[in-house]
């Protein structure tokens, strides 16, 4: 699905369903169609060069993919309500080890037996999840702790105690295990680390898990099936500065 936005509706607000690249920061989408506004000095009616005003709208972590909402002009305005509308994701986990991030940007340093893990019991332990619970982010992670991003303090190797929280997981549904890989659909609250789940799910099985692929498919009304992707708004844009130049 092409983007088809004007450079008003670009410059004065609009918002822009991503799927982000696997690897990229949420920050990198944003600074990506920030720099190639700023390179292509794209004009209003009287002339006058731009520069675009844009966010992001929920940060994704580089190893996953899917919906990143980016706002811009006046819609900056509504980043917040946007980061409270329900999540959903799909991805897999990995049982058996465990990783310092709950995730792959580290490799496995725990591993765990998993012989009496049965689907019964991956089924079972996954109902324990739903609703109200209490859950600590990976020390991996953006939460400030003493006014410091926890990643920075975790990757200057000092401890990191980041308190626990209540998220609440509306829906939390087993799609397919082929051990030792489960897959999962999600649908959670805002502030929820999909990480932290694996983490705490591979405990609540007597074993270890980590996050081996994780897409978000859903934040509230976007979806990733009408998400669009950074070289198509790019060349969106090419194509206004184009028109523009004529």
């Amino acid at each position: 699905m092409s983007p088809h936005f004007t450079l008003e509706q670009l410059f004065n607000g609009s918002t822009l369903n991503i799927n982000k690249p696997l690897r990229w920061t949420s920050f990198d989408a944003v600074n990506c169609i920030k720099l190639t506004a700023n390179k292509l000095k794209l004009r209003n009616a009287e002339g006058q060069i731009r520069k675009l005003k844009i966010g992001h709208a929920g940060t994704l972590d580089p190893l996953a993919t899917g919906v990143l909402v980016l706002c811009t002009g006046s819609c900056t305005k509504q980043i917040e309500s946007i980061q409270a509308q329900l999540k959903e994701y799909t991805g897999t986990f990995f049982i058996g080890a465990t990783t310092p991030c709950y995730d792959l940007e580290k490799e496995p340093d725990t591993f765990f037996q998993t012989d009496l893990i049965s689907a019964e019991l991956i089924h079972a332990v996954s109902k324990n999840f739903v609703g109200k619970i209490m859950q600590a982010p990976p020390v991996f992670s953006a939460v400030k702790v003493d006014g410091k991003r926890a990643y920075h303090l975790a990757r200057a190797g000092q401890e990191v105690a980041i308190a626990e929280k209540e998220v609440t997981i509306y829906a939390f549904e087993i799609t397919n295990i082929t051990m030792p890989v489960v897959s999962f659909r999600v649908v959670c609250s805002k502030g929820t680390y999909i990480r932290s789940l694996a983490n705490d799910f591979g405990k609540a099985l007597q074993s270890g898990a980590y996050l081996s692929s994780l897409c978000r498919t859903k934040v509230g009304d976007y979806h990733l099936e009408l998400s669009v992707t950074i070289e198509e708004v790019i060349a969106r844009m090419h194509q206004l500065h184009q028109e523009q130049s004529q």
